[in-house]
């Protein structure tokens, strides 16, 4: 399967209008009624993906003094094909001076036996705001997990912020101290154009400015509850 979704938000009348909002299964957006300055809009699944052979796109922009929030209502999961084949997808992100961009997807799950690769890829004016999230879960409960590639490529006025790749699925190096310690729970958060934040860390987890603007908070744990939970309480 291949599928194509677009979402595009100007600021048009002292509010935030989305000009565009494209779905394609098995990626649906569902806006959200409302009158606050910023438009809610809802990611769902509307079928089982990503599956092996699936190639899914999501194309997000927001103009110059536009606020969006996009978030997920359920977890993501990686499933293998039939045949072995992998997937991937590609959240591709543009956001104008003045424009502000929440994309909270919900947990992705690598289950067994599963290729998948990831890509998030933002583009950032120098006056825009980005907090993105990512959560990973390596397997089902009692389950290894299969393969994972996600790939993050952030710039702000063409300036890289953040560009790093992290592999899943070989247990030696899943297991390792120099890797994610045997932990099931990868989580990372990252704002951009945000208020200046001190470095910190605790049992864990790590917050780290980053050289050219913006904070990485990144989190180990057992399970999702527990990841997320450095965030709202670092």
């Amino acid at each position: 399967m291949k599928a194509h979704a677009r979402l595009t938000a100007c600021f048009e009348g002292g509010r935030t209008v989305l000009r565009e909002l494209r779905s394609m299964a098995p990626l649906t957006l569902l806006p959200k009624r409302g009158t606050g300055a910023t438009a809610v809009v809802h990611l769902v699944n509307s079928a089982t993906s990503p599956l092996g052979g699936d190639e899914l796109k999501l194309t997000i922009r927001v103009g110059a003094g536009a606020s969006l929030r996009l978030s997920g209502v359920a977890a993501t999961i990686a499933l293998p094909g039939l045949h072995g084949e992998g997937s991937s997808s590609l959240v591709d992100i543009v956001v104008d001076d003045g424009g502000s961009l929440e994309y909270l997807p919900e947990p992705t799950v690598v289950t067994a036996r599963a290729r998948h690769a990831a890509v998030f890829r933002a583009s950032l004016a120098p006056g825009a705001f980005l907090h993105t999230r990512e959560v990973l879960v390596l397997g089902r409960a009692g389950e290894r997990p299969g393969s994972l590639v996600t790939t993050q490529q952030v710039t702000r006025d063409s300036v890289p912020v953040l560009r790093q790749t992290l592999e899943i699925g070989d247990s030696a190096l899943d297991a390792s101290l120099a890797h994610l310690a045997g932990r099931r729970v990868l989580a990372t958060d990252l704002v951009v154009g945000g208020p200046v934040v001190p470095e910190a860390s605790g049992e864990w987890w790590s917050r780290t400015p980053l050289a050219a603007g913006g904070t990485l908070t990144t989190s180990l744990a057992p399970d999702a509850v527990t990841a997320l939970r450095v965030f709202e309480n670092p």
